[in-house]
């Protein structure tokens, strides 16, 4: 387990983290976690959230509910009894997310109006870093006004996606362009490789975009290649309860199969 004293704000006020957290049960982890809450709370900090692996880049969330299917590449992993531990802590949510699946038979068909305000193109599978660092720069823009964001510099971003590169397929990379040219919106996907070396789902991981409309075709565009590719499958990763794209998931049909929590506490002590 590690405290992290620098984590992103909650409700703009200074806030703790508690991250790279795993017990051996519900008791002994509610124990580490009092514990800890006592060390930050000495410290002068009296908001704490967790899990959380110093930001929102990295790991964080609690798995919360689940229909029992396998985890999925780069999903966060947590056992039933770690959630409780956090609630026996004092913890409670503090923001919600989920997973969803839906068949790609269904989802390519929902044809989104065409824009001429945007072009869509697949990466060119040409130069990565250079391909990450598009990412990023939108990334900053897009996410900045999310709730628990906290900046990051090129570097370190680079540092966590550069590894994966090998299991990129340049076919589930997308971007939204404006007329000039200029960058709209992005998708990263990535076959679900945690089902083995020829996978049957897709995971649409991570979009942004700063245009009206480039989300949905970006959304579209990526399950209509995943499907030409052979995969069965379209996993929606991660998605928080309120975002746009949760309704977008529901209204193409998709299941939840894990639900999954930011639990935070304010310490009055």
């Amino acid at each position: 387990m590690t405290i992290y004293l620098d984590a992103p704000d909650w409700e703009n006020q200074p806030t703790a983290a508690i991250g790279n957290f795993s017990c051996k049960n519900s008791k002994s982890g509610a124990h580490i976690l009092r514990k800890s809450v006592d060390e930050i709370r000495k410290i002068g900090m009296a908001r704490i959230i967790g899990p959380m692996d110093g930001d929102t880049w990295h790991s964080y969330r609690l798995i919360t509910e689940t229909d029992g299917s396998l985890p999925f590449l780069m999903e966060p992993d947590s056992k039933p009894h770690e959630a409780h531990a956090f609630r026996k802590a004092g913890f409670r949510e503090i923001s919600g997310y989920f997973s969803a699946r839906v068949p790609l038979a269904n989802t390519a068909q929902n044809t989104p109006p065409i824009s001429n305000n945007l072009t869509i193109e697949t990466w060119d599978g040409e130069n990565p870093e250079a391909l990450f660092g598009q990412v990023y720069d939108l990334s900053t823009k897009a996410f900045s006004g999310n709730a628990f964001y906290k900046p990051i510099d090129l570097d370190t971003f680079l540092a966590m996606y550069m590894p994966i590169v090998p299991m990129l397929k340049k076919e589930l990379i997308f971007f939204a362009r404006r007329p000039d040219r200029s960058l709209a919106g992005f998708l990263f996907g990535i076959p679900n490789y945690a089902e083995g070396p020829a996978p049957c789902s897709a995971i649409l991981k991570t979009y942004a975009s700063l245009a009206k409309g480039a989300g949905r075709q970006l959304a579209h565009a990526f399950h209509c290649s995943a499907r030409q590719l052979g995969y069965e499958t379209a996993i929606h990763a991660l998605i928080h309860n309120d975002n746009l794209s949760a309704l977008r998931s529901a209204a193409e049909g998709a299941e939840i199969f894990r639900r999954y929590s930011l639990m935070g506490l304010v310490s009055d002590g």
